[in-house]
């Protein structure tokens, strides 16, 4: 049986060791922090990630802890809407769309892997500093992050390595060393959480803003939280023209620097300043991605998750990307008996479409639509979307979207007109 290395316990890393659990295999899994705890903010399971999730038996532990997305709308800074489609299984797809805390759906696949894997299939408190490879395996290097010295480094012996070590992969900078500084998109993102009254019927994500000032996307994440009786909110505010932060998810912001952006907004079911002035939490982080990757399999080492594709998160698809890499790793090497070959089969399946996503949120994804009527109106209110961006045109971009992320819409039919790609597809 093979000897499996995975670099990173995120969600990434911990589903492809529950994938590879299912195959026969039994992986390691090394991860740099001493202990996991469910840190961060809110992240969107599109139905094909929810469909991932499904079909490793963590539906039920997902939906009980998560909140079911029924409809995606678009605001211009006025509040006045342009565009809502349903979601999930409210749009036809066989699986649902959740709306989840980033740290609650890492939680669930570590209890998880560690279930089905033994106590020691996560090995914490070792971050990889890099690698070397032979004809017949990979040497990976770690070092202790469990105290300020730090200890000397610690070699571990493999038959493959696969890097879900994130954005700062060390084993993506060790193979692209002219490709470690992410691209700044230059733009600020400030991500926050609010506990407070459910709004509209509960599960509806919110896109708000002119793009050239300033967006907002807000949806819940958990209901009833804290026993209360209440809603945790995700927020996300889109900051233009900051100079560029430190890139740490867990930078601590006051809010106060952006509370006033959307005080023009005015929406009879939310009052969005009173919501950014009343977070709990805030934290303060670049909108950065890398580049596409020419490659991402390199002999018995391979990359994937954010160490592949790191993308904005535009659209909900950066961490279910991840959890189809996942599937089609263990796919992978479960049918091909020579590792490499496998890996390398592994990337053609893989690395065009999630490029090609990687491109589009670059032109703002989805979100693309409040752009497009922010340039039609100059910024002002209209009086008639349907004279500004019509419904049939900004279903059609939809259904494109969502096509390119491998999500075809049930529903889709043929557009009545004939309407120009807006998003790039160059990787």
């Amino acid at each position: 049986m093979l000897n499996i290395a995975i670099v990173g316990a995120g969600i990434g890393g911990l589903m492809t060791a529950l994938r590879l659990h299912e195959q026969g295999f039994k992986p390691r899994v090394y991860e740099a922090a001493p202990e996991l705890r469910p840190l961060g903010v809110g992240i969107v399971t599109q139905p094909y990630g929810t469909r991932e999730i499904t079909e490793v038996g963590l539906l039920d532990e997902l939906n009980a802890r998560s909140v079911d997305a029924v409809e995606s709308s678009y605001f211009n800074q006025y509040g006045q809407q342009i565009y809502t489609e349903q979601c999930g299984v409210h749009m036809g797809y066989p699986h649902g769309q959740r709306f989840v805390h980033r740290g609650i759906l890492q939680m669930i696949l570590y209890k998880a892997v560690i279930e089905r894997l033994g106590a020691d299939s996560v090995v914490m408190g070792v971050r990889c500093t890099g690698f070397d490879q032979d004809d017949t395996g990979v040497t990976l290097r770690f070092a202790s992050t469990t105290n300020d010295a730090m200890s000397l480094p610690i070699e571990v012996r493999a038959d493959i390595a696969i890097a879900g070590d994130g954005i700062k992969s060390a084993i993506r900078n060790q193979i692209f060393p002219d490709k470690t500084e992410p691209h700044y998109s230059g733009i600020t993102l400030w991500r926050g959480v609010t506990l407070m009254k459910p709004f509209k019927q509960g599960g509806t994500i919110l896109h708000i803003g002119a793009p050239s000032k300033g967006s907002l996307i807000v949806y819940p994440i958990l209901d009833h939280a804290d026993d209360s009786g209440l809603t945790l909110v995700n927020w996300v505010v889109e900051q233009n023209g900051r100079p560029e932060s430190m890139e740490d998810w867990n930078q601590e912001a006051d809010v106060a620097e952006i509370a006033h952006m959307f005080d023009e907004c005015e929406l009879d079911f939310i009052d969005v300043g009173e919501m950014l002035r009343n977070a709990r939490e805030v934290y303060l982080f670049p909108l950065v991605d890398h580049d596409p990757l020419p490659q991402w399999s390199f002999g018995r080492v391979t990359l994937m998750g954010d160490a592949a594709h790191a993308m904005y998160p535009r659209g909900g698809n950066g961490a279910c990307q991840a959890l189809v890499d996942a599937k089609v790793i263990a796919d992978a090497l479960a049918t091909i008996a020579d590792p490499v070959e496998a890996l390398k089969h592994y990337e053609a399946q893989r690395r065009e479409t999630a490029n090609r996503i990687v491109m589009a949120n670059r032109g703002d994804g989805p979100e693309v639509v409040r752009r497009i009527v922010e340039e039609r109106t100059g910024g002002q209110r209209f009086d008639d979307i349907e004279h500004v961006l019509p419904f049939a045109e900004a279903d059609a971009i939809f259904n494109e979207y969502h096509r390119m992320a491998g999500m075809k819409r049930p529903t889709e039919e043929t557009p009545s007109g004939t309407f120009a790609s807006v998003f790039s597809h160059s990787a």
